[in-house]
């Protein structure tokens, strides 16, 4: 078995399957919320062992999650012109 081919020996490449990113994020972002929830209702519990941390992550996922959705946004929103 070789590791290296020729340019003239490979395959043309395949053409990359349209897909709509934005799905896969809005799903992130709602499993996100979904992780906020018990979070705020145990805020004071998780707060007093130590674990505010578990708030701010959840907080900044929810964010970077919208972040990326608004990047997708605009992107999809520029192919399409």
């Amino acid at each position: 078995m070789r590791l290296w081919l020729r340019d003239d020996e490979r395959r043309p490449d395949p053409v990359p399957v349209p897909t709509d990113d934005r799905r896969a994020v809005l799903v992130g972002i709602g499993l996100w919320v979904l992780a906020l929830i018990p979070t705020l209702i145990l805020a004071g519990p998780i707060t007093a062992a130590g674990g505010g941390w578990w708030i701010w992550t959840v907080v900044v996922g929810i964010a970077l999650g919208l972040l990326g959705f608004a990047y997708l946004s605009v992107s999809r929103a520029r192919r399409r012109r």
